[in-house]
């Protein structure tokens, strides 16, 4: 079987798996957020914490939950860090330096997961389990809440105030419970999901121990036997369901879903492609059920997989086509990736990985071709919404939308209206500013790492391949993906320290545009639909919103491009 052909029958055997499990998940999660009862284990969490689950929250309430669930994460991740040297189960590997702690922290609790250490070579047991893992689930969590609110604001215009199957307050504007959302994202969707997959992936080779570390020798360099590797163990496989349910992406090793102890085997790397992508594309089931109309979900979901479909055959092309050393034994450009999945599942996973929020790799992206890098990049910076992290996938998409409705309104000469709702001056603004951040934080960043001296002396490479590197970097933090391009040293004191600062204002800042959005439709009294209104849910407003992302994401970011990897790719 051809490498081509084996590659388009690993990207239809994920669609028809997602397909699959399209309807009764996102129904689950509807329920999930709509239900008045509270599980027994949720109820000893809120008493432990001190909330009131049934307490309605208005936006600022809402927001301030989240800041200041967030903000003790990172301060327990770091201090955590600083302590590992005093830690059990450390393995022997020293506290972390300030600004490398730093870093980590803001990267997990942001849902980033961008790694500027070596996995095996710093990070024991403890903070392993205790911190990473754990910020895994609640920082997943609080995307998905995050979404929810949204919905809810939505919702609320539904059936003359209902929220249909939402649960929301009767005209208070109130948004639902932070607490009590974060806690069942957890408790009923991500926990439970990560068993079962983990389950899998043992079965199927990924490690899971608390082992120390092995020094295994006698290797074959070419001339002669010698030398030898340290390896630690674990809790591999319970960490990686999560890193790629969750839309995460910080591995347990360097080589992230490259190591075999991560990813052994082809099935495992389309498994693994199959969770990044479940809950983001489920999540627009639970949307179109709790606003009353499955098929606005139906229309989103279209945008999502209209993108993520158009990626994927570009991805494979430009790899595919490329006529490198390689070619004439892989049938494409093989280098940095690995000969167990081949071009077509690393170009799945490639595309998948960045446009979620994941940055899981299973190949490394600097070794693309140059429209490949450019590919990878483009993805993050329409806003990783095709289909996007959980949760965060799915308000970006709702804000691309509520974009694409004013720019509609403003053709016609007709106020602009979304699910019953208007939009207005006040919720335009907001849109634009959520918009508007994510470009500026990581042009600007990328702008003074340009211009000075030091962070220059990380590149590995010169010229518009070296740019790239950089640009990757900022667009991977800003917009909470976490991958790496490859060829940057970015452990250092400017790179941990401005990319940890474009995590956190890449991943709050728009979050308070989102829930102040939020707020504003669900103090909205509802809009009648009569013939003029914009039909959301037909084929036309799925081009208009697809159209409305490229155009956005290519006018902001085209020079950008232009200078990196467009100009590599045509020189090339």
């Amino acid at each position: 079987m051809s490498p081509v052909v084996a590659g388009v029958l690993q990207l239809l055997a994920l669609i028809a798996a997602l397909a699959l499990v399209h309807r009764p998940l996102g129904d689950y999660m509807a329920r999930v957020y709509s239900s008045d009862k509270h599980w027994r284990v949720e109820k000893w969490i809120y008493r432990g914490i001190g909330a009131d689950p049934d307490t309605e929250m208005r936006w600022p309430a809402y927001l301030r939950g989240v800041l200041a669930f967030s903000a003790a994460g990172v301060l327990f991740l770091y201090l955590l860090q600083r302590i590992q040297g005093s830690l059990p189960g450390s393995l022997g590997f020293v506290s972390i330096d300030p600004d490398q702690a730093f870093n980590t922290a803001a990267s997990f609790v942001s849902n980033t997961n961008w790694q500027s250490y070596y996995g095996e070579q710093a990070m024991g047991h403890v903070v392993q389990t205790a911190g990473l893992a754990v910020q895994n689930f609640v920082s997943a969590a609080v995307g998905i809440a995050v979404a929810v609110a949204l919905v809810r604001g939505f919702a609320f215009s539904r059936a003359r105030g209902s929220a249909g199957a939402g649960r929301t307050p009767k005209r208070t504007g109130g948004l639902g419970n932070f607490w009590s959302d974060m806690v069942r994202g957890v408790t009923r969707i991500l926990l439970p999901g990560a068993v079962i997959a983990a389950i899998v992936l043992v079965a199927c080779g990924v490690i899971q121990n608390f082992s120390g570390i092995h020094e295994v020798g006698q290797f074959f360099n070419g001339h002669s036997m010698g030398g030898s590797q340290q390896w630690n163990g674990g809790a591999v496989a319970s960490q990686e369901a999560i890193k790629e349910l969750g839309t995460n992406g910080g591995g347990y090793f360097n080589a992230n879903s490259a190591h075999p102890f991560e990813n052994p085997t082809p099935f495992t790397n389309l498994f693994e492609i199959f969770l990044l992508l479940v809950i983001p594309f489920s999540l627009t089931r639970t949307f179109g059920v709790m606003v009353g109309s499955v098929r606005q979900g139906y229309a989103i979901l279209a945008t999502m997989a209209t993108i993520w479909v158009a990626f994927v055959a570009l991805m494979m092309w430009t790899e595919f086509a490329h006529h490198g050393p390689a070619f004439d034994i892989a049938g494409g450009a093989m280098e940095g990736k690995e000969t167990r999945f081949g071009v077509g599942s690393s170009s799945i996973f490639a595309v998948s990985t960045t446009l979620t929020s994941t940055g899981a790799v299973d190949s490394f992206h600097s070794s693309f071709t140059g429209l490949g890098g450019g590919i990878t990049m483009l993805g993050m910076m329409l806003g990783e919404i095709a289909p996007g992290g959980t949760g965060s996938g799915l308000y970006g998409m709702l804000i691309m939308a509520v974009i694409a409705v004013f720019i509609a309104g403003l053709m016609v000469g007709r106020t602009p209206e979304y699910l019953g709702k208007k939009i207005g001056t006040r919720e335009i603004k907001l849109a634009a500013c959520y918009i508007l951040i994510t470009p500026a934080l990581v042009l600007v960043f990328t702008a003074f790492a340009m211009a000075l001296p030091t962070p220059a002396h990380s590149m590995t490479n010169s010229g518009a391949h070296g740019f790239g590197e950089i640009l990757y970097a900022y667009t991977s933090a800003a917009n909470n993906n976490g991958s790496a391009f490859a060829g940057l040293n970015a452990d250092t004191q400017w790179f941990n320290t401005t990319l940890g600062i474009a995590m956190l204002l890449g991943r709050f800042l728009p979050m308070v545009f989102v829930l102040a959005l939020a707020g504003s439709l669900a103090e909205q009294t509802p809009v009648p639909t009569t013939a003029g209104t914009l039909r959301t849910e037909k084929p036309l407003f799925t081009g208009l919103l697809v159209g409305a992302i490229l155009i956005i994401t290519g006018l902001t970011y085209f020079p950008a491009l232009a200078l990196g990897p467009l100009a590599e790719g045509l020189a090339g």
